[in-house]
């Protein structure tokens, strides 16, 4: 299993500024199964909250021994899934050991099947460009989206 996440932004009708943050963001989180490619949950949540703050908050039940590759947004999820394989971070002032580096690049060969996924996702226009939609809609489009993608990429 592997977290993802993707985030879309709504706009407003003149252009932020610098000094202006994006309010209206809106971020989901997909769960997918790597031995078959299919996409397991779909996690919506507004504003923009951390990657594990949304992982935590969504009540997701993972079987305990399934192997759950993530990115370096979910630190700390030894604590909540022991069998999680996390990016090793560079410590201050230090480099990466070659291990750690072997590590992060097997860890990488690994979720770019996942980053195929997202890119099958975002291959639906409203879900890659700005949502116009009213936000509690939000969820039931990347439902959508996430069947049509296991229904067209399913292996038969």
């Amino acid at each position: 299993m592997c977290l993802s996440n993707l985030s879309n932004v709504l706009s407003k009708t003149r252009k932020p500024t610098t000094q202006e943050k994006k309010r209206h963001t809106i971020k989901a989180q997909i769960v997918i199964c790597l031995l078959t490619l299919t996409i397991f949950s779909v996690v919506v949540d507004k504003g923009r909250p951390h990657d594990f703050s949304l992982f935590k908050g969504s009540g997701l039940l993972l079987y305990p021994d399934a192997l759950l590759l993530a990115d370096s947004g979910y630190q700390g999820m030894h604590k909540h899934h022991q069998n999680s394989a996390l990016p090793i971070k560079k410590k201050k002032g230090q480099r990466l050991s070659t291990e750690d580096k072997a590590h992060n690049k097997a860890l990488s060969k690994q979720r770019i099947f996942i980053e195929h996924i997202n890119r099958r996702c975002k291959i639906f226009r409203i879900v890659k460009e700005v949502y116009r939609g009213k936000h509690k809609n939000y969820s039931l489009t990347w439902n959508l989206v996430a069947a049509l993608v296991n229904l067209r990429y399913r292996c038969i």
